[in-house]
């Protein structure tokens, strides 16, 4: 949640904070949800995914955009849980939640007597292939890559649409090609170092250190190099997800599970990406979209 705090007035901070708050506790709910119904876990990520996507353009919201949405939904899709276990685990996030927002509150009002803020930037202007189709490909393809780990028979492929989204959000075919590069070479170095750790005897403690530690390094060299900070997202994205199960299986085949599932989402997640900006495919596609949508909604 801390990635998505502005730099703006503090207002505007705290309403961005606790609506991605409300986000991330909704997207998660919803994916937990989905776990107790396997047949409808593809349309409820691909929905999920096209609502982030349309909220997040319509908002004008910069990068990750909506990459930990889809993943607190996937992760939430693969938990084993039971379902009197639901209430407690969306309480989990919901603390989470509450908890980053105190956290960015009195950061906030620290940072801003130090620094003046920008200033709160007009929304963009919310056109039809923007925020619609666009999405619309988006959670299609995201709902594809789903379907097609669970057609393999892939073992908690929530890592799968995590890849496709990442990849596809590229801003142009070169950004996009450029991203899936950078995401599997990450991804690749992350493993290995996600098995070095794995083989240490970790108990919650260490679990704890180690991610502060993973969190640190990722929030300094993102913003510089993504392919260096998909090395560090790998292992933290597994002791988020796997730390209820560390120590009950082998850490090679969870690695090796890892790594298929990157490159399933990044080459659904490039073919989502050509047909997103190719001029016949949005012309032929977009035609259909918009006559599924009632023309008093159009633009």
């Amino acid at each position: 949640m801390f990635l998505y705090l502005p730099g703006t007035p503090l207002y505007h901070r705290m309403v961005t904070l606790m609506a991605c708050a409300f986000g991330m506790i909704a997207c998660y709910t919803l994916g937990l949800m989905s776990h107790f119904f396997p047949v409808a876990m593809t349309p409820v990520l691909a929905a999920i995914a096209l609502l982030v996507m349309m909220v997040c353009r319509y908002y004008g919201m910069g990068p990750p955009g909506g990459l930990f949405f889809i993943m607190a939904a996937s992760i939430g899709a693969y938990s084993p849980v039971e379902l009197l276990q639901l209430p407690l685990q969306v309480g989990l996030i919901a603390m989470g939640s509450v908890l980053a927002c105190a956290i960015g509150f009195f950061y906030s009002v620290y940072i801003l007597r130090r620094h003046a803020p920008k200033p709160v930037a007009p929304l963009p202007q919310p056109t039809f292939d923007f925020v619609v189709f666009d999405s619309v490909v988006i959670g299609a393809f995201v709902g594809i890559s789903l379907a097609a780990a669970q057609l393999l028979q892939l073992q908690k492929a929530y890592w799968v649409p995590v890849s496709c989204l990442a990849v596809i959000q590229g801003a142009s075919l070169r950004a996009v090609w450029t991203r899936q590069l950078h995401r599997v070479i990450g991804t690749s170095v992350g493993l290995l170092l996600s098995w070095g750790l794995l083989l240490i005897p970790l108990d919650k403690w260490s679990i704890s250190l180690t991610m502060m530690a993973l969190t640190f390094v990722i929030e300094s060299i993102v913003v510089r190099h993504y392919a260096l900070a998909a090395a560090f997202i790998t292992p933290l994205t597994i002791l988020l997800a796997e730390a209820a199960t560390l120590g009950h299986g082998s850490p090679y085949a969870l690695v090796e599970a890892r790594f298929f599932d990157t490159v399933l989402g990044c080459f659904v997640g490039l073919i989502g990406g050509i047909c997103l900006h190719s001029p016949r495919f949005r012309d032929t596609a977009g035609r259909w979209v918009r006559r599924l949508i009632p023309a008093r909604l159009l633009p």
